[in-house]
């Protein structure tokens, strides 16, 4: 069967291997169509800090040859080889600066690529560029001082999320099956579900990164569930240079083997979040009749009551606060001139913060760990809402659109990452303004498989969802 070149954007990466590995498609015309579409869509969406067709182009010949050697570059029958993919601006790649999303930092190019980019292109992805993300990576949306503003390629007026908000809206928009984010507090999962993709933040240490922090984890955003696996499969493989002291040992997971039975399967369903922005009504009835097509594939779905509380999210968002503080006043004046004055206005009161202050901020950080794991202890999965609301202006930084609430709409998602525990999200349905809505699914801490299978099972039961957009404005 043919595949007209304006399809081959839309490809999976599973569906790209394989006709690679037939001799249907090589890595060349596939590269070549999602250029043009990234040429396209571009002047509408913005999700590219920096483009780089030439250097795609040059990965897409080497695969090529491979191909056509029959060597393609694979391990235990798992390849990405000449799979056009991009990666979020913070992870390093060599020779390119990684400024976090603001005009403030010198551009200085990094000396070598961090641990997730130097896995996918050791597995010979081609490497389109690197995706924008917001001021400092500190707002749940597309707006940087960096760059153009990113919009939600499912209607442009809208917010893509953040902070892996070009990894969403390059998804969204077709340029090529996989994409790579970071998550801290919902930065993987927000931009892929509003977006209508897939998102895992794994367990953490499971994908090594560089420089490791507390809650941050790399993690794969693609449009199926089984495009997730097979970059897990390769994000997944240790750093030999062993840069992230985190990282969990070496397992022999089989990341393909996505079915699942769910015949007994303990499910927590969890309506509210205890703490943050209220929860808009839109939110609520896709998240219950994801509940109840799992209920009658055999789970037993139980109510979780939420463990969160306002105290405790105010802490996180204090220590955050610190270190946002902590960046600023590390400084010039020239630079600070040049920072997003939202994020000041955001990270001002971080500097009067006292040690003490700090500490029991940290504290929380703790307590919100302690408290999610003994919550989520009776049952095998946790469905929920990813967040408390529906779709927000692209020109807004938060979905309050007020820095001093800047962190409230994370009361769903930050709680596993403080926990460490794996979670999938997926759109579910679609608000009034077209955006898609995300539902969250989280596992046990290391239960990776559980999360991605889960995410399968529903990816099925759902059915069909609207088509991606294809077209802007001509």
């Amino acid at each position: 069967m043919s595949t007209t070149p304006q399809a081959l954007h839309e490809m999976s990466a599973t569906d790209l291997v394989a006709s690679y590995r037939a001799g249907t498609l090589s890595p060349v015309e596939v590269t070549e169509a999602v250029i043009a579409q990234v040429e396209h869509c571009e002047p509408h969406i913005h999700a590219f800090y920096r483009f780089d067709p030439e250097g795609a182009r040059e990965a897409a010949r080497a695969s090529e040859a491979r191909w056509r050697a029959g060597s393609p570059l694979e391990r235990d029958g798992i390849s990405i080889d000449g799979v056009p993919a991009t990666l979020k601006e913070n992870i390093a790649t060599r020779g390119t600066p990684s400024p976090i999303g603001t005009a403030a930092t010198d551009p200085v190019p990094a000396a070598a690529d961090a641990p997730p980019a130097a896995r996918m292109r050791e597995a010979g992805a081609v490497i389109l560029g690197k995706t924008t993300m917001p001021e400092f990576g500190a707002m749940s949306s597309g707006l940087s001082s960096l760059h153009d503003l990113t919009r939600n390629p499912w209607n442009l007026a809208m917010n893509p999320g953040g902070s892996s908000a070009g990894a969403g809206a390059g998804g969204a928009a077709g340029y090529g099956p996989l994409h790579l984010g970071t998550d801290i507090g919902g930065s993987v999962r927000f931009p892929a579900a509003w977006c209508g993709l897939m998102g895992l933040k794994p367990s953490l240490g499971r994908v090594n990164i560089d420089p490791p922090y507390m809650g941050r984890c790399a993690g794969p955003m693609t449009r199926t569930v089984e495009d997730a696996a097979l970059m897990m499969a390769v994000l997944s493989r240790p750093d030999p240079e062993g840069r992230d002291y985190r990282n969990l040992p070496p397992a022999a997971i089989d990341w393909m083997d996505l079915d699942m039975d769910l015949t007994g399967v303990r499910i927590g369903l969890q309506l509210q979040p205890g703490c943050g922005m209220a929860v808009d009504p839109q939110v609520i009835p896709p998240v219950e009749a994801a509940a109840k097509l799992f209920e009658a594939a055999g789970a037993i779905v139980e109510p979780l009551d939420p463990w969160m509380t306002q105290d405790l999210l105010a802490g996180l968002d204090t220590f955050w606060l610190a270190r946002a503080a902590k960046d600023v006043a590390a400084l010039s004046e020239a630079q600070r001139a040049k920072v997003l004055p939202l994020f000041l206005e955001y990270a001002a009161p971080g500097a009067s913060l006292t040690g003490a202050q700090v500490f029991d901020a940290y504290s929380a950080t703790v307590e919100i760990r302690r408290r999610t794991i003994a919550a989520t202890k009776p049952f095998d999965f946790v469905l929920a809402p990813l967040s408390p609301h529906i779709s927000f202006p692209a020109e807004w930084g938060y979905p309050t659109n007020d820095p001093a609430r800047g962190m409230e709409h994370i009361s769903y998602s930050v709680p596993f990452n403080m926990s460490e525990q794996p979670v999938s999200s997926l759109p579910c349905g679609y608000d009034t303004n077209g955006v898609p809505l995300g539902l969250q699914i989280a596992a046990q801490r290391f239960d990776d498989m559980g999360a991605l299978r889960m995410a399968r099972a529903y990816e099925g039961m759902r059915g069909a969802m609207r088509p991606f957009p294809t077209s802007f404005g001509g």
